[in-house]
């Protein structure tokens, strides 16, 4: 469906009002960036020397109840502090995972939250918890208060991530979306380069808990700053509400505000709906077990890469500052596939950018340090536009009733995909990680194309639009 954009006509694809939308979106997201990416500092691998009695001083020998850790790098690390090493590994591991889970759980309460009773509350919510548990995570005392916490982390990190995105997706109309998901990605990039920049200062894993929250405790008074998504109030049948609210928008940025209650009232609505309806019809069903897949392979092939980049020789601060930088090029290499390219090209050209990369580093010699760097960073980039592209994907697949929800649910799928990396990352033989990884994003070349094509369509408001989409009979709309 190709029609035209009601809200679109009334306050413009992109105007100073979403500007400032985004650019509160964008700040508010910063400590979420933190910690989906902080996990190479507060919880690195380790270098030490056993001081146990038969252990002579050895290098990472086990089992040591003794070790001398070098701190040249990380002073202080979960990883130092609790020990864990050797046989306690996989608590290492588990840690790193713990957040996944927590996204996994964050999707889908959030989800229902933003589609039940908005995506204001929804967003506010989960970015206030954010601070509060990241904060309580630098003073916990006890390896399974850090775990909790870990957990509670990324039930909010999966809150941010959905239902900011959702709103600011929402805001926009059909010809601005190619320039948003660029825009969106601004405080993922720099908030990736700005981190290892705070880490080098701050090498304490606790301090640099602290830094990269209690800063944005002014996130209270989004309370009255950030709004509600206009599409939502009309999809739920709250149109007196999404009136007043578009007029005021119209105003700010100065369009005309002739009409709309008539143009509103034209729309589509329906009851708010919840994860049961994203398996009552064949469509949306079908849609939602692709997706969770590919959000599932998506996931595990960014995180898996992301965290291979940080065990890599050389400076931890420097590699990870170089992995975050080459990620510019990659959002304009977004902004250009989803101007020119249909999504199904754009989502299989990044997957595959990926996976090659990942397979290309199988065959370079272990002492090449630099080139394998070259092609983590090229595999990164690989794995992030394909993110940045399958959000965009989903929100552009379902509906306005369930698009959160739909999109919760894959993300939990998503989220199993990022708890399972490190364990495949750390399987200690780095071609069969690597080929794991590779082969799987390829397996999601294959799941994309059973997906419909969506570029340069209007924003579905019903689960009856979207069974109806691609019918030969389907009439044409134009209230959306």
């Amino acid at each position: 469906m190709s029609g035209a954009d009601a809200l679109e006509a009334i306050i413009g694809s992109f105007g100073k009002y979403q500007a400032w939308v985004v650019f509160l979106v964008t700040i508010a997201r910063y400590p979420v960036e933190f910690q989906l990416n902080n996990v190479v500092f507060i919880i690195p691998g380790v270098e030490y020397i056993c001081l146990d009695e038969n252990a002579s001083n050895g290098t990472k020998v086990c089992p040591c109840s003794n070790p001398e850790y070098d701190t040249s790098a990380i002073v202080s690390s979960v990883v130092t502090e609790w020990n864990l090493i050797c046989d306690r590994t996989s608590l290492a591991s588990l840690a790193q995972s713990m957040m996944q889970i927590g996204i996994l759980g964050g999707s889908l309460i959030f989800g229902h939250i933003s589609d039940r009773y908005g995506r204001k509350l929804s967003s506010l919510l989960s970015l206030l918890l954010q601070v509060l548990f990241v904060a309580i995570s630098a003073v916990i005392t006890e390896f399974w208060m850090f775990l909790v916490c870990r957990f509670l982390i990324g039930v909010t990190v999966g809150g941010v991530m959905l239902c900011c995105y959702v709103l600011i997706i929402e805001y926009s109309g059909k010809s601005f979306r190619p320039y948003l998901v660029g825009l969106s990605e601004v405080s993922f990039i720099t908030g990736y380069m700005v981190l290892p920049l705070i880490a080098y200062y701050v090498r304490d894993w606790r301090n640099l808990q602290l830094w990269t929250s209690l800063p944005w405790i002014f996130l209270i008074s989004y309370y009255w700053l950030l709004p509600e998504s206009p599409r939502w109030l009309i999809s739920v049948g709250r149109k007196k509400e999404a009136v007043e609210l578009l007029a005021y928008i119209a105003k700010k940025n100065n369009r005309s505000v002739d009409n709309i209650e008539e143009i509103v009232e034209k729309i589509e609505n329906e009851k708010p709906a919840s994860y049961p309806e994203l398996f009552k019809t064949p469509k949306i069903r079908m849609y939602a077990f692709i997706t969770a897949l590919v959000w599932m392979l998506c996931a595990h092939t960014f995180f898996g890469i992301n965290q291979y980049i940080g065990r890599l020789q050389g400076n931890l601060y420097l590699n990870v500052f170089l992995s975050a930088t080459f990620l510019i090029p990659g959002i304009f290499l977004v902004v250009l596939a989803t101007l020119y390219l249909k999504r199904k090209i754009s989502v299989t050209m990044s997957f595959c950018t990926a996976a090659i990369s990942l397979i290309i580093i199988i065959f370079i010699p272990s002492e090449m340090t630099t080139a394998i760097l070259i092609f983590a960073i090229i595999g990164q980039m690989g794995g992030y536009t394909t993110f940045v592209q399958v959000y965009l994907y989903s929100s552009e697949v379902f509906p306005t009733v369930i698009r959160n929800s739909a999109m919760g649910f894959a993300s939990v799928f998503g989220r199993f995909g990022g708890f399972i990396a490190p364990f495949v990352v750390n399987i200690g033989i780095e071609w069969v990680s690597l080929t794991i990884f590779s082969g799987l994003a390829f397996c999601a070349v294959i799941l994309v194309q059973f997906l419909p094509e969506t570029k340069g369509t209007v924003l579905i408001n019903t689960i009856e639009e979207t069974e109806r989409r691609g019918n030969k009979t389907e009439p044409q709309l134009s209230a959306q």
